[in-house]
């Protein structure tokens, strides 16, 4: 058609059909930069010089660059143009030049990309189809699509330019279809390892020494480093997990990469389940499609926190929190957990291989996203924008995008000790002659994570006990020789994955749906991606032919588990599982188990703090001054006010302290929660001292100085407040003393407001209304009433008449029932007159007593006009 023709010339050479088969200009300027330089630098060949030198000249002198080149395809572009029309030259140019994806001429490429005759293009298929040709290698739409269509633009905007379309038809034509990789056919083409070849083509094109024009005509001889058998393997074994999700969980995509992390070698590459399929976008190759990684990028933010001092052993606290994302909008950002509940303090080592999600945020905006963005580049992951302000503390639970290739490297180095590994494909190139055009040089080491810190964060994921209470004991992600594991699912369940390596092979799984679909609500990456993983990981392993590709010298023997680098050591630890019962703070800790610590080397140790990264081998109850006298007074002799009492402390371990408390008797604690009543804060409601503050613990009872050992809170006092206000409600043994100061609780946010009964163990709220709402009609009172049957009968919603009511009166129903964060009552506001009341919710204990009301004042008003 002529839209082909005009969109060929425009692009390649507008003067075509006035010139002599070559631009006499630029033969000028070849020769003057051959006299300046010694070479020919810029380009600038007609069509008919291209023709030429595709049919005519063999590689090497097509790959020339000298000035008796150049004038030799000019005299025979000129003598083909005395021979023969214009129309001739332009059809004997289009039926052979390639179009990528192993077409040869523009018939060729409109059945493939179109599945059409190319006489039947439109203009804004033959603008795309004609912007292909001049690095085939790199405009491929069905790698880089975006690539190709910006392409378009350019051939659209250059007939614009040539007097061939308006503005409006270039813009209409660039509208039209194809506007996404769906609009393209698949290519029915047969290859081994599809999506492996046609990324190799293309990465042929981009090599030194490497002319385009063989590529297309052939000639060349390609050595990668693809494994039949591991591409076999992953074809045969994911098509298998596709059947058997498809239907249940609306899985129709997988794909695979398998890496040696010591040599950087692709051992498969699997794009798609079917590259042919077009109805999964098959053709897509995955591996090198930038997706969301959920999860998996915590390790990386966890090793970046071991590089900065902590240690696996550290207390992260997996509690409700907001966290400020500097938008102005406070504590804006409220994560949640993947199984929905909050675990209270946690070992580093059991919040990563849970895959808790709160502390990881938390953690990352200590570390800092600017430093997880670079050390995620300096991995080789260049998906990642340089610009971290482009990213929140979301990164770590995979809000950027990634490439599934990109992201297998960089577990890699996980694997090799914190050393960066290059994937790469092409092994060396050499032509018919058997002359080497290209060798891989292979790059020495590039540390970029402390090799003691890859080491531990590869204990964590390879801990099968550690990660047992989220992911199960015999979960995909145990394989019957040690591995390293962690598996990412994105909050709207589009994207699942697994990522897993031992010393010798990383790879990387990802499932889901090319078009961006969500799969199945519930699928994890332990359903979608973990089970295609664990089968590849063992049946590569029980494959002596396969793990014969993974043996080399210096590295440990197959199947071994990951040996640990000079300067770690492990140390005992408390198990802290054991301590969800206060009183296991006075007998102590029942149970340890070893964890992994980093040994500062002697040049590190001048500038580290002085406090030891590594505790000591045994825990020893320390021993404690006794208080002064004056402090161990008498119920009778107790202060009117909460006294300020400082317990003497010695952390014992990272996070475990042991403290030296006064143990007051019943009376006095009495005298102390009066105290505290009358001290509570009117403009923070729910601030109430024995919650927060100092001394005011409610201590077994007892007159003498003891020993008991707590939990520290997060240094961060926002989230000291919001841990202790968790631990106190469950139960959970912290360090106590708090400073209670305006500035710190201005800084939280306490609505709904949470009243807690220290004696029934009882939580209640009303979270709406609030105080000072005007209310009309019927309005829902939602909130909670947490309460154990043993100690409260029930909660009831009771009305007063009045700002300070006298008398009170049932709101529908007493409830024996445990209410969270739900309805409570309705109220009957359209049948009272208008005015001042107040609600309050009010548990009625076992013994028949009340606990301390939750009153609201509201005002009631007449329902507005319709």
């Amino acid at each position: 058609p002529y839209v082909l023709r005009w969109a060929t010339v425009a692009t390649e050479d507008n003067t075509f059909y006035e010139n002599p088969g070559f631009d006499p200009q630029s033969i000028a300027r070849a020769a003057w930069e051959w006299a300046q330089q010694g070479e020919i630098v810029s380009g600038g060949s007609t069509i008919t010089q291209q023709l030429v030198r595709q049919i005519v000249f063999e590689y090497e002198e097509r790959t020339e660059q000298s000035l008796r080149r150049k004038l030799k395809e000019a005299i025979l572009a000129w003598i083909m143009t005395q021979q023969f029309s214009k129309d001739r030259i332009l059809e004997l140019y289009l039926n052979e030049i390639p179009y990528g994806n192993l077409t040869y001429g523009i018939e060729a490429a409109a059945d493939v990309y179109f599945d059409k005759h190319a006489s039947a293009l439109t203009l804004a298929e033959a603008s795309f189809l004609a912007g292909i040709p001049q690095a085939p290698g790199v405009y491929d739409p069905y790698t880089d699509f975006a690539g190709v269509k910006a392409r378009q633009r350019q051939v659209l905007d250059l007939m614009v330019l040539h007097g061939y379309l308006t503005s409006e038809e270039a813009d209409a034509a660039f509208a039209a279809p194809p506007v996404e990789a769906g609009d393209l056919a698949s290519p029915d083409i047969s290859l081994v390892a599809p999506h492996f070849t046609v990324e190799v083509k293309r990465q042929l094109a981009e090599l030194p020494g490497i002319d385009p024009v063989l590529l297309s005509r052939g000639g060349l001889r390609v050595y990668t480093t693809l494994d039949p058998g591991y591409q076999a393997l992953a074809e045969q074994l994911a098509a298998e997990q596709v059947a058997e999700l498809r239907d249940e969980y609306n899985l129709t995509n997988t794909a695979l990469v398998a890496l040696n992390p010591n040599t950087g070698e692709v051992l498969a590459m699997l794009g798609s389940v079917d590259y042919n399929d077009t109805s999964i976008d098959g053709a897509v190759n995955v591996t090198l499609s930038p997706q969301q990684p959920g999860s998996t990028m915590k390790p990386f933010t966890y090793a970046l926190a071991l590089e900065q001092g902590r240690t696996a052993a550290d207390i992260l606290w997996d509690v409700p929190m907001g966290y400020d994302t500097g938008i102005g909008e406070g504590y804006d950002y409220v994560p949640v957990n993947y199984d929905g509940r909050f675990h209270g303090p946690v070992r580093m080592r059991d919040a990563l291989a849970n895959s808790y999600n709160i502390p990881a945020v938390t953690t990352l905006r200590d570390v800092g996203v600017d430093n997880l963005v670079a050390l995620m580049r300096q991995l080789g992951v260049e998906s990642l924008s340089e610009d971290p302000a482009r990213y929140g503390l979301s990164l770590t639970l995979g809000g950027g995008e990634v490439t599934p290739l990109e992201l297998t490297a960089a577990y890699g180095a996980l694997a090799t000790g914190g050393n960066r590994v290059s994937p790469y494909l092409i092994e060396r190139v050499t032509d018919r002659t058997g002359t080497v055009l290209y060798q891989h040089t292979p790059q020495p080491p590039q540390s970029v994570i402390d090799s003691r810190v890859a080491f531990i964060i590869s204990s964590i994921l390879s801990d099968n006990t550690a990660r047992t209470p989220a992911m199960g004991s015999e979960s995909p992600l145990l394989l019957p020789f040690p591995a390293a594991a962690k598996t990412g699912t994105t909050n709207d369940f589009r994207d699942n994955w697994t990522m897993g390596y031992t010393p010798h092979l990383v790879v990387g799984v990802w499932a889901g749906n090319t078009d961006d679909t969500p799969m199945a609500e519930g699928i994890s990456g332990l359903v979608g991606a973990a089970p295609l993983w664990n089968r590849f990981m063992t049946e590569v392993y029980d494959n002596p032919e396969l793990t014969s590709l993974l043996e080399a010298p210096g590295l440990p023997p197959l199947r071994s588990d990951f040996a640990p680098p000079p300067d770690v050591a492990q140390r005992p630890v408390c198990v802290l599982s054991d301590w969800r019962d206060p009183r296991a703070a006075e007998e102590g800790c029942t149970r340890t188990r070893n964890e992994w610590f980093v040994v500062l080397r002697p040049e590190e140790v001048t500038e580290m703090p002085a406090t030891p990264t590594v505790p000591p081998t045994e825990t020893v109850a320390p021993t404690f001054p006794p208080l002064p006298e004056e402090l161990l007074l008498t119920p009778e002799g107790f202060p009117t006010e909460v006294p300020t009492l400082e317990p003497q402390r010695v952390e014992i371990e990272p996070g475990l302290w042991a403290l030296t408390v006064m143990r007051l008797p019943d009376e006095a604690r009495q005298v102390l929660a009066a105290a505290a009543e009358s001290t509570t804060r009117p403009d923070v409601p729910g601030a109430l001292p024995p919650v927060y503050c100092e001394m005011t613990h409610p201590y077994p009872a007892s007159d003498t100085v003891a020993v008991q050992l707590f939990i520290a809170p997060p240094a961060d006092p926002v989230d000291a407040l919001r841990a202790r206000n968790w631990a106190y409600e469950n139960g959970v043994p912290i360090v106590p003393g708090f400073d209670c100061s305006d500035e710190v609780l201005a800084q939280v946010t306490l609505e709904p407001t949470v009243d807690y009964d220290l004696v029934s163990g009882a939580t209640y709220r009303i979270d709406s209304p609030i105080a000072g709402d005007q209310l009309f009609g019927i309005v829902p009172i939602t909130g909670t009433a947490a309460f154990d049957p043993v100690r409260v009968m029930y909660y009831k919603v009771e009305l007063g008449i009045g700002e300070n009511p006298e008398q009170w009166l049932t709101i529908g129903d007493i409830h024996p029932e445990v209410v969270s964060g739900n309805v409570l009552e309705y109220l009957h506001a359209d049948a009272l007159a208008p005015g001042p009341y107040v609600i309050r919710l009010v548990l009625v204990r076992t013994d028949g007593n009340f606990l301390p009301p939750f009153p609201v004042p509201i005002t009631v008003v007449p329902a507005p006009a319709p």
